[in-house]
């Protein structure tokens, strides 16, 4: 039977794990329910940033290329599995003859959704009342300046020197930097902000590992098993990982901002 000296012990160590950076940052996540804020990433991100980048990729086909090797590249995944890619987005050319202008309107109004599903998470992970409507054009704005980063980073992507991995990394950490400041309206200090930009970039990079080790294998396995609904859903699941690094960073980010502040100041935690 357990004694008294027993339960003080587990207390303690419960409290102490409850109030450590990485407890502090699982309660977290479970109040702002980052899994199903990352599912509907990716459902949002599915129906509205992928068509609009499919359209996008268009102006990339003088280099022989389209969304689905962009696609390829950025998840890291082996030339078979880029291949599988390749057949379930067909021609590069065909989506911008095939678009009409309802389906554009529809693109701008699922658009606005993403960009405030991006918006409400990074408040949810600052505490923050949510924004007015009349802010909506943070969302056009960013939505604009993503679609225009993607591209050019997916066509400075192909080069594969050393020198442009770092200029992306750099750029992507900037990016997710001003994201933040955008969508949060300017209400926490940039400094705050950066810890997060590096957080999620680190993610991103993790992120490419991981495919190459598991969605890789599993898009050419899913392909032959299921056809392309099989490879459809193996890159639905690399969304929601997108959904968890781009909040996760932004809470992780947080996190090491109230530590920073802890350390410095030795006082208490203030956004």
């Amino acid at each position: 039977m357990e004694g008294p000296g027993g339960r003080s012990f587990f207390r303690r160590l419960r409290s102490a794990v409850h109030g450590s950076i990485a407890g502090r940052g699982w309660e977290r996540s479970k109040q702002m329910e980052l899994g199903q804020r990352s599912l509907g990433f990716a459902a949002l991100g599915f129906l509205t940033l992928v068509p609009l980048l499919v359209i996008v990729s268009t102006a990339d086909t003088g280099q022989g290329r389209g969304f689905a090797q962009w696609l390829g590249e950025g998840t890291g995944v082996s030339t078979a599995s880029r291949m599988r890619i390749e057949m379930l987005f067909g021609s590069p050319g065909q989506a911008l003859r095939s678009t009409t202008v309802l389906g554009i309107a529809g693109l701008a109004v699922f658009g606005l959704s993403f960009g405030a599903l991006v918006q409400s998470g990074f408040e949810k992970v600052w505490d923050l009342p949510a924004a007015r409507w009349w802010a909506r054009w943070r969302q056009v704005l960013w939505l604009a300046v993503l679609t225009s980063y993607l591209f050019v980073a997916a066509t400075t992507a192909r080069r594969q020197s050393l020198f442009d991995a770092a200029l992306l990394s750099l750029s992507a950490v900037l990016f997710f930097w001003w994201s933040q400041h955008l969508l949060l309206a300017g209400r926490v200090r940039w400094s705050a902000l950066a810890p997060g930009a590096v957080a999620t970039v680190l993610g991103i990079i993790g992120l490419r590992v991981f495919s190459a080790l598991v969605f890789s294998p599993l898009i050419a396995s899913s392909a032959v098993t299921y056809g392309p609904i099989g490879t459809l859903l193996v890159l639905q699941s690399w969304l929601v990982g997108v959904g968890v690094v781009v909040f996760g960073g932004c809470l992780v980010g947080r996190l090491a901002h109230e530590e920073l502040h802890s350390l410095t100041r030795g006082g208490g935690r203030r956004r």
